[in-house]
């Protein structure tokens, strides 16, 4: 089994968005060289994440950060963390900081529809993204 890991960054604009990041981690599949095995795309930082989603209508970006805005405020009164940012560290966790894919004849096992996207919860800020391929 051979196993390559890389990692490239992503530089965010607005507080909470979403970057479509499938073709870097595509890149990164190929640069591999792995026909069939995985990946798994990991965000190193605590008020970001890693989702798959839909990447046709962008109005679905706008509704899943809408969602998560409304489950958890930026101001709440009963958040204790002094940074300010309490919403976006648990915004991390409820969509996680990580995803894994399969990799099928060098190309990645997606949906018609999907997308891998880094969730910015805490920006704008340069962040980097690690993205490992294990395979043949």
């Amino acid at each position: 089994m051979k196993i390559v890991q890389k990692e490239f960054h992503v530089s965010t604009r607005g507080r909470t968005e979403m970057v479509d990041v499938t073709r870097q981690v595509e890149a990164t599949v190929r640069e591999a060289g792995i026909e069939n095995g995985e990946t798994t795309v990991f965000c190193p930082h605590t008020t970001a994440a890693i989702t798959i989603n839909e990447n046709a209508d962008p109005s679905v970006v706008h509704d899943v950060l809408l969602a998560l805005d409304e489950i958890l405020p930026r101001s709440n009164p009963g958040f204790r963390h002094d940074e300010g940012n309490s919403d976006a560290h648990a915004k991390s966790s409820l969509v996680g900081c990580s995803e894994q894919i399969l990799v099928k004849d060098g190309g990645l096992v997606l949906g018609t529809w999907q997308a891998i996207y880094f969730c910015e919860f805490d920006g704008p800020r340069s962040r980097r993204v690690i993205v490992q391929v294990r395979g043949e």
